[in-house]
């Protein structure tokens, strides 16, 4: 985008993009050369990245496995019967003819999944967040050296166009010095705050409960951990790990950055009491050494800016940025200091208003005009399937992936941080050189 765009709207056809990319890259594969897939978890989310996975030619899903039977069912119907059903995730380890595997299991489970796949020479894709703790993103990251493999993280976003145009508007310098950032993501539904329905078929013949506990604090039986485990820091990180790890791989993907030197959160819950033990309401304040501070919020008690919004600041305009679309706004000031040299001894008064004529013979009103204002709107493939389409990529060229290791790690960390600062009720800081939180 030039800086001499006026206003206008830019449509985005993120299939287009994807065509050039498969034409730049290698050549769809023969039958014989597909890329095989084996699925740890096929939860809810784990059925979105399961439909993206289909529409890369060249890739088949081969295995699935999950701790609830209903689950596996489903996942095996969409892929019209073809995928096999494993009893557990190391039988799809040990399956030499898988090459990918995709962690989507509830995160405590992570760590141990993806270092374990890692080591059975497999590539991984897993979703967010990539750890349970700030430690485990070290243990990840020596695993992905040590073994060679690929692995990538799944916030999708950074492979929209949306975000990859505001990114070059940012860097074309049109917002001037970013010094704020403010990131929402609110709901007010029951489902929203992951209080989930449970299927009627759900019980100890159908539920797998020790292999979904795995590494966690021992629990009796419970249909409500199970399937809302989001609610329960014994699983799950909460807002922070769900939806704050978006937030941050976003900025920092935006702003070039690494990690917030500093952290400080506060969070409570106020409302959606039921099957839970994490906030239903969480803000955090992030300060980032490059030179500017985030503000992140979400609360499940009210839905405005119900879409993860973004207000980039910047003192010559602001990038107002959604899921699939953004706007830039340029700046209004007017400098106006009559009201303090009223209080000046009157000729002193006059001498400046004079000067400031002599200067400024026709004043502008303001220096925001709407020709300046930019719209984007993408339209074309969803986030997810351009994610994977990268991610499969470079398993089949050996080059990187978008989101690696400590991309993943990072963004996770800061999740981690908000939260550990929201239990102590202090700031906490980030070690750059031991890459982890300062003890």
């Amino acid at each position: 985008m030039s800086a001499n765009i006026t206003r206008r709207t830019f449509l985005g056809t993120s299939g287009v993009l994807g065509l050039a990319a498969t034409a730049a890259g290698a050549a769809a594969p023969a039958p014989s050369d597909r890329i095989t897939v084996g699925m740890i978890a096929v939860g809810s989310r784990a059925h979105e990245l399961l439909e993206a996975i289909k529409t890369v030619k060249g890739t088949e899903i081969v295995g699935v496995c999950d701790a609830y039977r209903g689950r596996i069912e489903r996942a095996v119907a969409r892929t019209d019967g073809r995928a096999r059903v494993y009893e557990s995730p190391q039988a799809i380890l040990d399956d030499k003819g898988i090459d990918v595997v995709v962690v989507a299991s509830p995160d405590h489970l992570h760590k141990q999944q993806v270092i374990a796949s890692l080591e059975a020479g497999k590539d991984v894709y897993c979703e967010k967040p990539l750890t349970y703790t700030v430690d485990e993103g070290l243990e990840i990251a020596a695993a992905v050296k040590k073994t060679g493999r690929l692995l990538q993280v799944g916030s999708q976003g950074i492979s929209s166009q949306t975000q990859q145009k505001a990114k070059q508007f940012i860097q074309s310098g049109k917002l001037g010095q970013v010094t704020v950032i403010q990131a929402n993501y609110n709901r007010n539904t029951a489902s929203g705050a992951w209080i989930y329905p449970i299927p009627p078929d759900a019980a100890p013949e159908t539920v797998d409960w020790d292999m979904f506990q795995g590494p966690a604090p021992k629990h009796p039986f419970s249909l409500e951990r199970f399937f809302r485990w989001r609610c329960y820091q014994e699983y799950s990180g909460g807002i922070a790990t769900d939806l704050f790890v978006h937030l941050c791989t976003t900025i920092h993907y935006l702003m070039d950055a690494k990690m917030p030197a500093r952290v400080a959160a506060m969070g409570q819950l106020y409302r959606w009491k039921e099957s839970r033990d994490v906030p239903d309401t969480l803000y955090g304040v992030l300060d980032y050494p490059e030179g500017f501070t985030v503000s992140l919020g979400s609360t499940f008690n009210n839905q405005l800016s119900s879409e993860s919004s973004f207000q980039i600041l910047g003192t010559e305009g602001s990038l107002l940025m959604g899921y699939d679309s953004f706007k830039f706004v340029p700046e209004r000031t007017r400098e106006n200091n009559r009201w303090i040299v009223k209080a000046w001894p009157e000729r002193l008064e006059e001498q400046y208003n004079r000067d400031l004529r002599a200067r400024n013979p026709k004043p502008s009103s303001s220096r925001r005009d709407s020709a300046d204002t930019v719209e984007f709107r993408e339209r074309g493939r969803d986030a997810t399937e351009l994610h994977f389409e990268s991610f499969f990529r470079s398993v089949r060229d050996r080059t990187p992936v978008v989101e690696d290791v400590w991309t993943g790690h990072r963004a996770a960390s800061c999740a981690h941080l908000i939260n550990d600062s929201a239990r102590r009720g202090q700031f906490v800081e980030w070690d750059f050189a031991a890459d982890r939180q300062k003890a």
